[in-house]
């Protein structure tokens, strides 16, 4: 990898298997893995496609020194991207490379005190996973 990269995707594809019967007790998920029909249903997004909340053949790389950043609608694939970066999710295919850190802070509010600044609140949560300004 260029040392001038620091993050770079390539061809990355996640798809979630959602099975279409709910186990709701533990005998049920005891007796279901004895079942060979197992019904589930593939989710697949396709890039600038309806959101199903996966992802199919993502690219990008980020310089060192850029800012990055991902939109797009509820279930379009956000936050599965986010958590392969951060290596919470495996991508079935592609790779994913990062030349340094990665703290994920996905969800929204986990944290952040509304009466401190955007710098001192991100001060505040890499102190409790434990890194220092000098990283």
């Amino acid at each position: 990898m260029d040392s001038n990269i620091a993050i770079k995707v390539s061809g990355v594809s996640k798809t979630f298997r959602i099975p279409h019967e709910k186990v709701s007790s533990l005998r049920g998920a005891a007796v279901s893995v004895f079942k060979r029909n197992k019904d589930f249903e593939e989710f697949k997004v396709y890039p600038v496609a309806p959101a199903t909340g996966a992802l199919d053949d993502v690219s990008f790389e980020v310089k060192k020194g850029e800012f990055f950043g991902i939109i797009g609608r509820n279930g379009s694939g956000k936050s599965t991207l986010l958590k392969i970066l951060a290596g919470i999710y495996q991508a079935d295919k592609g790779s994913v490379k990062i030349d340094g850190r990665i703290s994920p802070f996905l969800e929204l509010g986990i944290g952040f005190n509304p009466e401190l600044s955007g710098r001192d609140n991100v001060y505040l949560n890499a102190t409790v996973l434990g890194l220092t300004k000098s990283l």
